[in-house]
């Protein structure tokens, strides 16, 4: 994967990760894809896995913006930085991470998410 092709594959799937649809989201991960992120650390395979924490995940958090700010091909796809807006109660958390990512036939075969997540979940405490 080159660079274009990363950032062409990158964005809609971003997108798809905003507004609360997992169903439209979870097309873009092959069925036996493997998932990982900070609070699902040892990861879930498959989309009988996947679907029902991207549901949950989708649902509490439906007015985030993830956007790709840099793309860096790898052998079988590529890692991305990218920056999360989201709105947690009156406040909005921007955090930047990285994406390892792996495709396969137009689909994610693997895909895992790292960032500090401290800030987040401070702010989700603070909630109450």
């Amino acid at each position: 994967m080159n660079v274009k092709d990363a950032e062409d594959f990158s964005r809609p799937w971003l997108q798809a990760w905003t507004g609360n649809r997992p169903e439209e989201l979870i097309k873009y991960y092959a069925q036996d894809a493997f998932y990982s992120d900070p609070a699902r650390r040892e990861g879930m395979r498959g989309h009988s896995e996947m679907l029902p924490y991207f549901k949950r995940l989708l649902a509490a958090n439906p007015d985030w913006v993830w956007g790709l700010v840099e793309a860096f091909p790898t052998e079988k796809g590529f890692t991305g930085k990218w920056k999360a807006t989201i709105p947690v109660g009156n406040k909005v958390i921007i955090e930047y991470g990285v994406d390892i990512v792996e495709v396969s036939g137009g689909k994610v075969t693997r895909n895992e998410v790292y960032f500090d997540r401290t800030a987040l979940l401070e702010a989700y405490k603070q909630l109450g």
